[in-house]
């Protein structure tokens, strides 16, 4: 009998503590990060590159009230059950706020509430706005080994709803921490609102849309600032770099990138985008002019639409006259 309740016993207590560890596992991030093995904590050094150029993206390129420019970068390290946003998907109030007025406190606060609600987010960083469409803007940010995904929106500035980001990057490889990761950056439409140009006035889109990427051919729409339809693909207007960060004797992270250097190479590898000149319809064919008896002339005429650039096409004639009877002759 004693026998017996020896082995009730501890059929109890390993149980208890299976349910213990399987509960303690469910608890805990699951995806790709979940099987991350590398040390627990690493530091990076991040490093946003903007490349709008009038250059690379000639048309309506943004000179004035406001100029070509970019946000501040709002970012975080998170577990694979968190989501700042997803092309595809609805975008949240605050990515809403952030893309159309680079406000961040709505999103600030989904940021927090994740982290405290379901312990997803491990940090927030973010990075100071840039002046003009090329530049440089770097930050640092911090990942654990359960927690190793990135993600960050930048706004385009002026726009009606645009920008560029990442969305959950692993720089977990395994059983190591990425030593240094870049990315070329596209631009992607939020769906909240419906201007096709980099100046278009607010107009929500209703129902709200979802996140998508704008490509050189999409939205297919002549007047969208992106359309490029000669191009098989757009050039980046943006890349991100991260660098794991050295630990020095003391043990603190020590950075070795050399921005100034970063700056030259933005110039150099700048690609030109040919533009081809735009032109109206022909306005109606003017009077005739000219001696009654006599053949005379009459002109119709059209203006340019968009100037030429990085030797597209060139405009053609804009005005165009033909032969004709003279009007009211006696």
């Amino acid at each position: 009998m004693e026998n017996l309740m020896f082995v009730y016993c501890s059929c109890k207590v390993i149980w208890t503590l299976l349910i213990t560890i399987l509960g303690y596992s469910s608890s805990l991030p699951v995806g790709d990060d979940s099987i991350c093995a590398a040390e627990e904590l690493a530091k990076y050094s991040i490093i946003f590159t903007g490349k709008w150029s009038q250059t690379a993206f000639p048309k309506q390129y943004p000179l004035y009230r406001p100029p070509a420019q970019w946000s501040s970068m709002l970012g975080v390290t998170h577990s694979s059950d968190y989501s700042m946003w997803k092309k595809n998907e609805y975008a949240s109030n605050g990515v809403r706020d952030f893309a159309e007025k680079g406000e961040a406190w709505v999103l600030m606060k989904e940021i927090e509430e994740a982290g405290e609600k379901i312990q997803s987010v491990h940090g927030i960083f973010s990075a100071p706005a840039i002046s003009s469409g090329t530049g440089q803007t770097s930050t640092e940010l911090e990942v654990h080994s359960r927690h190793p995904l990135v993600s960050f929106v930048v706004r385009i500035v002026p726009s009606p709803d645009w920008f560029v980001g990442i969305d959950s990057l692993n720089l977990c490889g395994g059983d190591h921490w990425m030593e240094e990761v870049s990315v070329d950056l596209y631009p992607y439409d939020a769906g909240t609102d419906s201007g096709f140009t980099f100046s278009s006035p607010n107009f929500a889109t209703i129902p709200q849309d979802t996140v998508t990427e704008i490509t050189c051919s999409s939205p297919s729409h002549p007047a969208n600032s992106f359309y490029y339809p000669k191009l098989k693909i757009l050039p980046p207007i943006a890349q991100v770099t991260m660098v794991k960060l050295k630990k020095n004797q003391l043990g603190l992270p020590v950075s070795h990138l050399n921005l100034p250097a970063k700056s030259n190479e933005i110039i150099e590898s700048i690609s030109e985008t040919p533009l081809d000149c735009e032109v109206s319809q022909w306005s109606s064919w003017g009077l005739c002019r000219g001696q009654c008896g006599k053949t005379g002339t009459k002109i119709r005429t059209r203006f340019v639409l968009l100037q030429p650039a990085n030797d597209g096409t060139p405009c053609p004639d804009l005005d165009e006259e033909t032969g004709c009877e003279p009007d009211n002759c006696i």
